[in-house]
């Protein structure tokens, strides 16, 4: 009976996959087995984080645990971000609305495009020299 109180949902972006589980409690986040502020090494990454929940009032509400893989700490907190979003329509319906207007749906589709060849980068050419 305690599978009905857990929502999984994954969020992704750029290089990053988290999967996020909401569980009743009093608002405690681990990501990878740690808490929230001893992973993330900024401040603003963590209030990016729980931005959907402090939307829908329910940050005290619910434990977070996170596994996230790839990307870095930017990456990971955008998928976790997106993560959260889905556990919390998943939770209630009635939030999509709120979470929507305000972008926390959507998925950031930008991502690294490819080296070509006979370049330096995706799109940085050599400098050209005229002699």
């Amino acid at each position: 009976m305690a599978k009905e109180n857990k929502y999984t949902a994954i969020g992704r972006r750029k290089r990053s996959v988290a999967k996020v589980t909401l569980t009743p409690g009093k608002g405690n986040i681990t990501v990878n087995g740690k808490d929230v502020k001893d992973y993330m090494p900024y401040e603003t990454l963590v209030m990016d984080l729980v931005q959907p929940l402090d939307l829908v009032e329910q940050r005290d509400k619910f434990d977070i645990d996170v596994v996230v893989k790839g990307g870095g700490f930017s990456g990971q907190t955008g998928a976790i971000r997106l993560g959260i979003t889905r556990a919390l329509m998943l939770v209630n319906a009635d939030n999509r609305p709120t979470l929507k207007a305000n972008g926390m749906v959507t998925r950031d589709a930008r991502i690294k495009e490819r080296k070509k060849y006979g370049l330096k980068k995706a799109r940085r050419a050599p400098q050209f020299s005229k002699r």
